[in-house]
């Protein structure tokens, strides 16, 4: 029996996204879902691109107060009719065989709740190819969002991520918190729900579009990990921890610099090591020679996010206000 999908999408002041993201979707070369795309109280709303896309896409749109990613995402689904829930971040373009290739590979190996790896397109800036490649490289990441080959349990991410309505009734929606996805994940599994990564369900994710937005993103992640490190004991893995160490022993050795200048040569080598990987990977002087420099601002925005919630959380025993939720995440 074919499966029948609601692509849930929040969307915060994006407008031109959304438009990019509809167009994409009304390419698929199979239509089988509806489109539940739910503005987040925003000033700039897409009521008008939803319009425009309503003979060519099966497009729900609604708008309702700001709350938050996971709130909106919650939202959305409460008002979804498919057999299957798919989430995508605004900020993304979808190749016209997804739903084709999503659907095949469900039919073949059915799991309820899947995550698909992210690539950059042509189309992208020298920039946003850069951060798609710092997201997504083995180095800076053990390639655990690039589509590689897992050692553990695989976690989805809403920027491609999808599950049954079955398993949604049972677990029930995202929690408002940092690191909402992989909570939701982690509850799947607990449950007994399998999660699996489909490779050929990718999507393209423009991401940031400015080192200082793609470093503030960065940071939140690191802050989440201890969030779900918390909510989920056990799931703090050893790969997590590597941009806090990285932190760490780079302030150290430049500490060190000033009585021993060969202290600097392990940031020299690594430097090299990026630079190397960025060129083999993406085949660009541009985009490799940025690459370092966005690789360094995720390991650096990552690593300062985990350790400065680690301190606080952790060793201090406090958690986030309100204040704090509304100032990191909630108008995003």
């Amino acid at each position: 029996m074919a499966i029948r999908f609601s692509i849930i999408i929040p969307v915060y002041n994006r407008p031109g996204e959304v438009r990019e993201l509809l167009e994409s979707l009304a390419r698929q070369t199979v239509k089988c879902f509806e489109v539940v795309l739910v503005d987040d109280g925003s000033t700039q709303r897409c009521e008008e691109v939803a319009r425009e896309f309503a003979g060519a896409v099966d497009v729900h749109y609604y708008y309702k107060p700001n709350s938050g990613r996971s709130l909106t995402r919650n939202y959305g689904m409460e008002r979804a009719t498919g057999d299957y829930l798919v989430f995508f971040d605004s900020d993304c373009v979808i190749p016209e065989h997804y739903f084709e290739t999503l659907s095949r590979e469900l039919e073949a190996d059915y799991a309820d709740c899947f995550g698909g790896p992210d690539k950059a397109h042509e189309s992208f800036t020298v920039l946003q190819k850069a951060i798609s490649h710092s997201m997504t490289s083995f180095i800076t990441t053990g390639g655990i969002r690039g589509g590689k080959r897992v050692l553990d349990k695989y976690t989805p991410r809403t920027f491609n991520m999808g599950m049954s309505m079955a398993a949604y009734r049972c677990v029930g929606g995202f929690k408002d918190m940092f690191g909402e996805d992989i909570d939701l994940s982690l509850r799947l599994q607990a449950a007994g729900y399998r999660t699996r990564l489909i490779r050929d369900a990718y999507v393209y994710h423009k991401r940031r579009v400015s080192l200082r937005s793609f470093y503030r993103q960065v940071n939140v992640f690191g802050r989440a990990r201890i969030d779900l490190q918390i909510a989920h004991p056990g799931s703090l893995k050893l790969v997590h921890t590597l941009p806090a160490l990285f932190v760490c022993g780079s302030v150290l050795l430049v500490l060190a610099s000033p009585w021993c200048p060969w202290t600097l040569l392990p940031l020299g080598l690594l430097l090299l090591i990026l630079l190397a990987e960025a060129l083999i990977v993406t085949g660009s002087v541009k985009i490799g020679g940025l690459s370092v420099v966005t690789s360094l601002v995720q390991l650096w925005g990552y690593g300062c996010g985990f350790l400065s919630a680690w301190w606080k959380k952790i060793v201090l025993g406090k958690r986030d206000d309100a204040s704090e939720l509304d100032r990191l995440y909630k108008k995003k």
